[in-house]
């Protein structure tokens, strides 16, 4: 059971495919990072995980590597202000995709990074990625023959680092190229007790306005049907005003 004030997200999620990069047999390292201060998860839960490597097969002018990689977690955010509607920041999915040759050597072939959905419900993202470069032919041609590339010693500098404390982040001098994209298919349920309350409150206020819908009904009734009992008795009264010569013994007036 959520504890007052707290709110849970679980998300069962898949490392679809891999698809634009240079190199064959890719795997993709991920991991998720939750934002400092009220966000926590279980001692035992995995927030990272790696894929088995696979060969990509052609699609269209594309090669691509189908993973079906699966994945869970869950995490936690503790409210301390109960009147705040919006969370403050919200859980970062990042991801690294390397390739291995015959050598079993690995190359960086892209990183990216892809804020989590802020809805439940099923979701499927599309990282783009990148990797830092050298210039010339040589960087090049040891990437080809001797395996290896440049990399980024923290993942999370992909976006902005959770321990930098500066106003602005300088990539100054950092040089890079386009690679290719990750698909993750997600699922995500949200849990608290809010939730319920906002329910609650929505399902007493749709009462309400049922009740005073039918009263409204109700009036607009007796209106009518006061309308009708004065136009009546006015009917009556105009009757009773009029010469007994003219009228019939049936009670209709003789033109």
């Amino acid at each position: 059971m959520t504890v007052p004030g707290a709110f849970r997200l679980f998300v069962n999620g898949e490392v679809v495919s891999a698809q634009g990069y240079e190199y064959d047999n890719l795997y993709v390292h991920f991991f998720v990072e939750l934002p400092a201060g009220n966000w926590s998860s279980p001692e035992f839960q995995q927030l990272s995980g790696i894929t088995q490597t696979c060969t990509t097969k052609s699609l269209g002018m594309d090669k691509v590597a189908y993973f079906s990689y699966p994945f869970t977690f869950e995490a936690s955010f503790l409210h301390e202000d109960e009147s705040a509607e919006a969370l403050p920041e919200w859980p970062v999915l990042y991801c690294e995709v390397l390739s291995l040759d015959f050598w079993q050597r690995y190359c960086v072939e892209g990183y990216g990074a892809a804020v989590l959905p802020a809805t439940p419900g099923s979701h499927t993202l599309t990282v783009s990625t990148w990797r830092p470069v050298e210039l010339g032919t040589v960087a090049e041609l040891r990437r080809f023959f001797l395996g290896g590339s440049l990399e980024l010693e923290d993942l999370s500098y992909v976006r902005i680092p959770g321990t930098f404390k500066g106003e602005r982040l300088s990539r100054f001098g950092l040089r890079t190229e386009t690679t290719g994209s990750v698909t993750f298919r997600l699922h995500c349920l949200q849990q608290s007790r809010a939730f319920m309350e906002s329910s609650s409150l929505r399902r007493r206020m749709r009462s309400v306005l049922d009740r005073l819908e039918g009263f409204s009904q109700q009036s607009s009734v007796h209106n009518v049907l006061e309308a009708f009992r004065r136009a009546r008795r006015r009917m009556q009264e105009a009757r009773g005003s009029l010469p007994q010569d003219l009228v019939s013994p049936s009670g209709t007036v003789v033109s």
